[in-house]
């Protein structure tokens, strides 16, 4: 991995993922067997270790606790070369999620926070961010009021030169108003899959979302599934850039998969159409294979292009 050059830092937290593959989510006070489990790194995990795949410098600009699902993160992040500089919480645990993923590939999530909740100013003023960096932000940083004043406050005071790039995530209506805009007033890029982009356009259409959502200083990705996803730079000018056929396994990080390839490749120079079409590929391999951090490498989306 590179050891200089600009860094995609990614602010969206690392926690441990219990996945559970069940026929169906049992009723309440139910039970289900699972037919299959996986425990591994997963949250921010998995949109860092697609774009370290694909040969960018990636930090993390979060924290990671001090005990056995901390130990465990931080293996995974020094594994796949991404940096993790900020000092341990010391009297927290990394938190975990629970991933039940039924035979559609449909998932549900419930999580229990943990040291990653506990981000201070002063541990992300020491990323000194500057010129060339990408900043990853999720919804998840700017939901919950604490942790939202300082990811706010940092991303306002970052410099003009630091390209931002915002996905809501799946949790969007639970982001308060103010926090929603304040991030968008400092976002570069909006990433968000079809249903979020709905939701903050009222256009059922992701091209038109995409369209209507796009303004001076703000372009637009919409992921749109295998339909592939549609990139707009400028209001009313949304382009749909094809995806893959492929039979998913688990869509669990496929929107993470593609958000870290996208910016990857957009820190590589390239075209954000272009940039596009390798992160819907490699989403595309990643649902067909079990569990979050299943991003391939840049040499199997090579093979699958044909490039």
């Amino acid at each position: 991995m590179p050891t200089s050059g600009p860094r995609l830092l990614c602010c969206d937290t690392v926690l441990v993922d219990v996945v559970l593959a069940v026929s169906r989510i049992p009723e309440r006070a139910g039970d289900v067997r699972a037919t299959d489990q996986l425990v591994t790194t997963g949250g921010g995990f998995n949109a860092m270790s697609a774009a370290a795949r694909f040969g960018q410098r990636v930090v993390y600009a979060g924290l990671l606790g001090t005990g056995p699902f901390a130990d465990l993160a931080a293996a995974d992040l020094a594994r796949e070369g991404i940096e993790a500089p900020l000092e341990r919480y010391r009297t927290l645990d990394t938190g975990i999620c629970v991933v039940m993923v039924e035979a559609d590939a449909e998932r549900t999530f419930v999580t229990a926070a943990g040291a990653e909740g506990r981000v201070r100013r002063r541990d992300l003023d020491a990323l000194g961010a500057g010129a060339g960096d990408v900043v990853l932000v999720s919804g998840y940083n700017v939901m919950y009021p604490a942790e939202a004043e300082v990811y706010l406050d940092w991303l306002t005071g970052l410099d003009e030169g630091v390209r931002v790039a915002f996905d809501p995530a799946t949790r969007i209506s639970d982001v308060p108003a103010a926090h929603l805009e304040a991030a968008l007033a400092r976002a570069d890029w909006l990433l968000c899959n079809a249903s979020e982009a709905r939701a903050l356009s009222g256009e059922a259409d992701p091209t038109v979302a995409a369209s209507s959502l796009a303004r001076p200083g703000l372009a637009i990705v919409v992921r749109d599934g295998p339909r592939g996803c549609v990139v707009a730079l400028r209001p009313g000018g949304a382009v749909p850039v094809e995806g893959v056929a492929v039979e998913a396994l688990d869509t669990n990080g496929a929107g993470d998969v593609h958000n870290g390839v996208f910016l990857a490749e957009l820190l590589a120079g390239s075209p954000p159409a272009v940039a596009a079409r390798w992160a819907n590929a490699a989403a595309g391999l990643a649902v067909t294979r079990r569990g979050p951090a299943t991003g391939p490498t840049r040499a199997e989306v090579e093979e699958l292009l044909g490039v």
